[in-house]
């Protein structure tokens, strides 16, 4: 079973996003901040992670360039699911090293497709 983490300071988002996948099939871990992100994806190697943006502390663009640049984590694919919508900030979000990015909301279908794109590049 595909392992996912989801990196968002919002609990009612990391609920939904949570049982969205869990519904379809994949494990699934959390953490509030970019932190914890960093941490839980060091420890657990996740197959994916959802990184929100805007979080207290260390911000998803910030904890995506650490993972990417991190030769333990830097094949992990990170997509980016955020409420900053301008192309300034997908751009930077790329730019740091994530291999997506999604603006909140995001239905159920659209972040499992996502999720399966992803899994499946990655051989998950």
């Amino acid at each position: 079973m595909a392992k996912v983490l989801i990196v968002d300071d919002s609990p009612t988002e990391v609920h939904v996003m949570q049982e969205a996948l869990r519904r379809n099939g994949y494990d699934t871990l959390c953490a509030a901040d970019g932190e914890s992100g960093l941490e839980m994806a060091r420890a657990h190697r996740p197959d994916l992670i959802l990184m929100d943006v805007v979080m207290p502390g260390m911000n998803g663009f910030q904890a995506t360039r650490v993972l990417a640049r991190d030769p333990a984590t830097a094949s992990i694919p990170v997509v980016m699911i955020t409420t900053k919508g301008e192309a300034t900030d997908r751009i930077w979000g790329l730019r740091q090293g994530a291999v997506d990015y999604l603006v909140k909301p995001v239905g159920e279908a659209d972040l499992v497709a996502k999720a399966r794109e992803w899994l499946s590049a990655g051989g998950a």
